[in-house]
């Protein structure tokens, strides 16, 4: 059913978005186009007992509330109404619509399987990849549901994750799946840099030792993190690959004075 509906009645949170920002470029020119030519495609939405939520059509709705305050008029929208059985087929609406008219990066569609699976309705990361696509191929769920895993440890880590590319979100979830997690969480934690590309430059040699380690098992037994170590005296203990070979990183409030130096006199006890 096709309604006029007042902006101010739709939700735009109600559901998870599996689209992370709104490009500037792309917002402003659908502004113009809708400015010139009026909305050619009403958006999504379904009843809630406030009003409405949306399903699909963010940019749309942006757009049209931009343009009415620019006007200094009271913004409505045309919206189908939808009225899905369950939040899952609400989320699968709006991911098919996105995928269709958005394509999504990998770590969105990702954020929205680790959405679904925390609303409850599902157990596991791929119960709720099997709901969101169902006629996905089997090596497209494994894949989503491996990404879905890095969303879930390393969400509010990564700067702009977004901007990684399927391959680099691989790489990240074999290194967790490989029992590298307290390393790469805690190199980010203590690392200044705040870009995709810095941050991606310093995970490299843990990636690289987690891909050694996964090609020759004999460098690691799991069950056995031997990577990360935080003893109570608030040092960080974090070993180091490199192309020369192996660096102990030691950092923290007491990551000095007489205990650097006990530490120093048992390495070279150690080795002679």
């Amino acid at each position: 059913m096709l309604q006029t509906l007042p902006v101010s009645a739709i939700d735009a949170t109600a559901l998870p978005r599996d689209r992370t920002g709104l490009n500037p470029e792309a917002l402003a020119e659908l502004q113009a186009s809708i400015a010139q030519n009026g909305l050619r495609m009403p958006i999504e939405v379904f009843a809630t007992a406030s009003g409405y939520a949306l399903i699909s059509g963010l940019r749309r709705l942006t757009a049209v509330t931009n343009l009415a305050q620019l006007r200094g008029t009271t913004p409505e929208i045309a919206a189908f109404i939808r009225t899905p059985e369950t939040l899952t087929a609400a989320l699968a609406a709006m991911v098919e619509e996105n995928d269709i008219r958005h394509n999504p990066s990998p770590w969105e569609r990702a954020r929205i399987i680790v959405a679904l699976r925390d609303s409850g309705d599902f157990d596991t990361l791929d119960a709720a990849t099997r709901a969101l696509y169902p006629h996905a191929t089997r090596q497209k769920s494994h894949r989503l549901r491996h990404i879905a895993a890095v969303v879930e440890v390393l969400d509010g880590l990564l700067s702009a994750p977004e901007h990684l590319s399927e391959r680099q979100l691989l790489r990240l979830a074999a290194a967790l799946r490989a029992d590298f997690t307290d390393l790469i969480v805690t190199t980010l934690e203590h690392s200044s840099a705040n870009t995709p590309e810095s941050q991606w430059q310093t995970l490299l040699p843990v990636l690289t030792e987690a891909e050694h380690s996964l090609n020759d098992p004999t460098q690691h037994r799991p069950g056995h993190p031997r990577r990360v170590l935080r003893p109570t005296r608030g040092v960080v203990v974090r070993r180091e690959m490199t192309r020369d070979g192996w660096v102990l990183r030691f950092t923290g409030p007491e990551a000095s004075g007489m205990l650097m130096e006990l530490v120093m006199d048992e390495v070279e006890r150690v080795f002679g």
